[in-house]
Order: C-alpha cells, then structure tokens, then sequence
C-alpha cells in the first residue's frame, strides 16, 4: 500500500487528526500533488484534501464554533456551485447514488457528512430509500400509513430525514429523489390480519409470504438486508388506496423526483424462477379473479375462465358443458380472442385462456403503476421506473415468474435498468449487453438511466470498478447523459454500518 492509499484510507476516520496533520508543509505538500488533483478530472471527485478541510469545518461548526459555522455555510455552497458547472462540462451529467437513512442520521451532523460526502464523490442526484422492507421513511408523528416508520428511536417521533435530505440536498447541489418499493409491501404489511385480502396469491392459496422469505435473487439485494419480501394483488382496491396515501405523502416534501422499484411479480429459484401454469400465476386473490372474470364477454367466457383457474385446464367435457349451460349463445369470448369458430375447440381455449391469464397478470402490473405514478406526473417532476433488463423474457414454453413489462412502461418515464450482470472483473461485456437489450426497446426520446453496482477505484464482487464500467457504456451507448451507483453502503461500509448501530 502506497503512501497516500495509507493516507486515503486511514486518516479520514480522525478529522481532528487530519486538521492537525494539515497544517504541516511536508503532508500539505504530499496531498496537494498531482495524483490527488487528478481525482477531480473527469469524475468531479473532491481532493482527500478537500474532504479534510470540511470535515474538520463541519465538526467545529456543530460544536458551536460561529466563525466555523460560516465558514461552513460558505463552503457548502461553493462545492454546490463547483459540483455543478463541473458535471456541466463532464459525462454523465447526471450521476446518482441510492442512499438508506438510519435513526442515526437524526443526529446533528450525521446526515451533513453523509451528503458532503456524496458531492465529495462527483454525486448530484441522490436515490433516498423512502419504502422499503416493510417500513416508510415517514415521522412517527405523521405517519397514518399501515407501515412502521423507519425512524422510530425514542425522540425521534418528529424526524423528517426525507425532507431534511431534500432540503440538506438542495443546499449542496443535489437533486433528491424519493425511492420506493413498489409491488413488495413487506412483511409488516404481510402479517397484518386486515391487509389479508390485499395480498398475491398462487393457485394454491400461497401468499409470497409463504413461499418467499428466503428469496435471494441477486447479492444486491441481499447486501441491503432485503429479505422481507411479501406482494400485493396489484388489482387490490385496498393496496392502491394504501400505496397512493404514502406516494401523496412523499409529494407532499417536494422531492426533484420518484422512483419505483419492484414493479413486478416474485421470482422464486429452480424451476419455480419460470412460470408455465395458469397456477403459477399471482392472480387468485379475490380482486384479480373478479378483474380476470369481467374480461369475459359472455358467459360462456366466464364460465371457461373460472374452470380454467380451478382446475389448471379445460376438456372438451368442458366445453360441451358451457355450451349446454349457455345454448343461445355463440362462441365464448373474452378480451383479445376473435371470433372463430375453428379455434373453439379444448385444446387451442386452453391456449387462449393462458396467454389471457399472462395478459392479465402482466396488465395488472400496468395498472398499479399508473395509478401510483399519476399524482407524482400531476406535480410535473420527473418519475423513474427501475427494472431487471432480463425480467420480462418468455423462458421455454413459459415465462420469468417477475413478469416484468418494462417494454411497455410509459416511455415518458426514467427507465432506470439495473446493469448488475456479473461477468468477471476485467470484463464489461455482460453488463452492456443488459443495456443493449433496453435500447433495444426504448422508444426515441426515452430516457435511459443504467443502475451499476460497485465501487471507485477497485473491483468488488467480481464486478470491475466503476470507472471501467462508467468508460464502457460511454462508448457503446454515447446517447446515455445518466448512470447511478448502487449504493453508497458499498462505497462507505465501515461509515455506514456505524450510522445503523449510532448509540447502541
């Protein structure tokens, strides 16, 4: 390890340290020098020496020292100014980190450091984990939601991290969005004896609740804990009532943007990742079946619908059936099914009736997200969609059990991939090819924001550093203005494990 790797890494744990050590020539000489000048060039990064002199400014300015705390105040705005005429001139000009807030970052200071040391980093866009697990980034006080709040320490009833990051944000140069959970309502919301009919079900009964707590689709989302995964009927009055009262709430602290993650259906492993029966499906609560039932035209088409789900099929004893049962009418019918008479037989229904039963899940994805993203689109800023590039492919004779239709998102929309292939740490070539497989997609004028998981200056996971990933998509994909960075908890670890544990 050379000399300054020891410095870069070492010496920020100990700001007064660090301002001690500043104010000699030889350290002062050694960090002015031009390998640490070249971290601002292309990637708007702060100097190691720079992120020393606020450190120790801030720490002054929340002890009570005045004089620190203009100083403070001044130099908050002219690294505001500096971030962003420096992203002006530089790719990409829009470059975001995805952030979890802690009951810690209540505390003074904590949650300025953090954001110092995002713009630090060249950041100005920052993705705010506002639902998530099962819980809201809401103030205990005000929060009327069916989920916990994520800040509910003792004192802390009246903390607003959201808008205190916004707010925070804005005053260095950084656009704030909020980020939210979008089909995962959590286990909290899982188990709650009134939220029972708002839940996902399978053909048999099963709620994710009970096939999933063990789902662990990528080290992504492991490596943020996430393991409480528990879905809602999309179609459930109950969940959209409950799902627009936090987005309303979200608006209400005037965030630049909104994400939505999870858009989608579970994935489960092994054979189960493929969805290729009509009992696969997440569509037997009782506010889907009721949707798939006024799909039908006639009540033939009613009838084939209802036997098709109960059973997992339809015969020609079934078909006789329904037309005993419905003689003056014609063929059954249902959305998307032309008239044809050749076509009435057990065998090409049954077709029929499972690419309406797919149709029908996948539409109810749709639905759910048009009705959360209105008020954010009715507010005119900016909302995003975040999605698996490989989530919405036909798998055999069946399909990927997310059923993610991220070609048909509105393309007015961010369209937010989630680049997390992992191909080897000298090796982009999988990770452009998720992209590739959006652009192909994307209509003209869709704004295409790839999510990359790793680190500065070092390969992580397996995966190359983020300047190799970052160089790679500039030259493939020149047109992309926006990448973000999966998170600052990978960037930061010893940072941000002390900010879960704070006062414990």
């Amino acid at each position: 390890m050379s000399f300054f790797q020891f410095l870069k890494a070492w010496l920020p744990r100990y700001p007064a340290l660090l301002a001690a050590i500043l104010t000699t020539n030889v350290i002062g000489a050694y960090l002015s020098s031009q390998e640490i000048r070249a971290q601002t060039d292309p990637y708007c990064q702060s100097t190691v020496q720079e992120v020393i002199e606020i450190d120790g400014i801030r720490e002054a300015a929340f002890r009570g020292d005045k004089n620190a705390q203009a100083r403070y105040k001044a130099l908050v705005a002219e690294k505001a100014k500096r971030l962003q005429d420096c992203r002006y001139r530089n790719w990409p000009q829009n470059q975001a980190i995805w952030l979890r807030l802690y009951d810690c970052d209540a505390k003074p200071g904590v949650l300025e450091a953090v954001l110092d040391r995002i713009v630090a980093r060249g950041y100005n866009q920052v993705y705010v984990e506002y639902f998530y697990d099962g819980q809201v980034l809401l103030p205990v006080s005000q929060n009327r939601s069916p989920w916990p709040s994520a800040v509910r320490g003792p004192g802390l009833e009246n903390i607003d991290l959201l808008a205190e990051a916004i707010q925070k944000g804005r005053e260095r140069g950084l656009k704030v969005y909020a980020w939210l959970f979008t089909m995962n309502f959590g286990y909290t919301y899982g188990i709650r004896p009134d939220r029972q009919m708002a839940l996902a079900r399978q053909g048999n009964g099963a709620t994710s609740l009970d096939l999933l707590n063990g789902e662990t689709e990528t080290d992504i989302k492991v490596a943020e804990g996430d393991v409480s995964k528990v879905f809602i009927d999309p179609y459930s009055p109950q969940a959209r009532q409950d799902y627009l009262e936090i987005v309303r709430a979200a608006l209400a602290r005037r965030p630049d943007g909104v994400l939505f993650d999870y858009v989608r259906y579970p994935r489960q492993t092994g054979p189960a990742s493929v969805v290729s029966r009509v009992q696969d499906l997440w569509i037997y609560s009782d506010a889907s079946i009721n949707t798939l039932y006024r799909r039908a035209f006639n009540q033939k088409g009613r009838e084939l619908i209802r036997r098709y789900l109960v059973q997992g099929f339809i015969s020609a004893a079934d078909v006789d059936a329904v037309n005993k049962l419905y003689p003056n009418e014609g063929e059954p019918m249902w959305q998307g099914r032309a008239p044809n008479t050749a076509k009435a037989m057990a065998g090409l229904l049954q077709g029929d009736l499972w690419y309406l039963s797919v149709a029908h899940a996948v539409q109810g994805i749709l639905d759910f997200l048009a009705i959360a993203v209105s008020p954010v689109q009715r507010q005119g800023i900016p909302a995003g969609v975040v999605f698996f590039p490989g989530a919405n492919k036909p798998v055999g004779e069946g399909f990927d059990s997310r059923l993610q239709p991220w070609d048909r998102f509105p393309s007015w929309m961010e369209w937010h991939p989630m680049a997390y292939a992992n191909c080897g740490v000298n090796n982009t070539s999988c990770i452009l090819e998720e992209i590739q497989r959006v652009m192909s997609f994307a209509p003209p004028g869709t704004k295409v924001v790839p999510a990359l998981a790793g680190n500065w200056g070092e390969s992580i996971k397996n995966r190359p550093s983020l300047e190799v990933q970052m160089q790679a998509i500039r030259r493939a994909f020149p047109q992309i203005t926006g990448v973000s960075h999966f998170a600052y908890s990978w960037q930061e670890p010893e940072a941000d494990r002390d900010r879960k544990v704070c006062g414990r």
